[in-house]
């Protein structure tokens, strides 16, 4: 682990390559797994104040979804996430462009209509945070339908926390960031 500041970052997020490759995998991320993404009780609320501005976004099963159970959820394992069509595996809030899975909250941040991208979790994924009180640990959770990710990575020779350098950044700041590189550097 690396440590840097309160956070604990895995070897792994600096050692392996990683780019999205929505042209192979369609973004199947956002319609695939045994729950909706990950939430802190904080977007919980902002879920709730800019719904109003996202549903124009969004599927019709979406918003029916979503008006059955709720803008959010608690998952089987007592997670916030977010709600799921078809049997917890469709995000409720996913649209479809092109043929290529893209998040409705994303598409309402980018015309202006909300100030918030979409769930940090969703926006550094690959890299999962665990949180306790003192610290974060941030770990690369590999998954099967990555795999393109993971080979386009290579060719591309992005790591991937450079990869998702914006996200990092959103979530603990320019500092941190320049701070990670700077522990990179001196461990190189």
């Amino acid at each position: 682990m690396i440590e840097v500041g309160n956070v604990l970052v895995h070897e792994d997020i600096v050692n392996n390559d990683f780019v999205c490759n929505l042209s192979k995998c369609k973004g199947v991320c956002c319609i695939e797994g045994d729950s909706g993404a990950p939430l802190t009780e904080a977007e919980t609320t902002i879920l709730e104040e800019i719904y109003p501005k996202v549903k124009p976004y969004l599927t019709e099963k979406g918003i029916k979804a979503i008006e059955e159970q709720g803008k959010y959820v608690v998952d089987s394992d007592g997670d916030l996430t977010t709600t799921c069509v078809d049997g917890n595996k469709e995000c409720a809030y996913v649209t479809w462009e092109n043929g290529i899975t893209k998040c409705g909250i994303e598409k309402a941040y980018e015309m202006g209509d909300v100030q918030w991208k979409k769930p940090i979790s969703c926006h550094l994924y690959p890299i999962r945070a665990t949180h306790y009180p003192e610290f974060d640990v941030l770990h690369y959770d590999r998954w099967y339908i990555c795999k393109d990710a993971c080979t386009f990575g290579q060719e591309l020779k992005v790591p991937v926390y450079k990869f998702l350098k914006d996200p990092l950044i959103r979530e603990y700041g320019e500092d941190w960031y320049k701070q990670l590189e700077i522990t990179l550097a001196s461990q190189a």
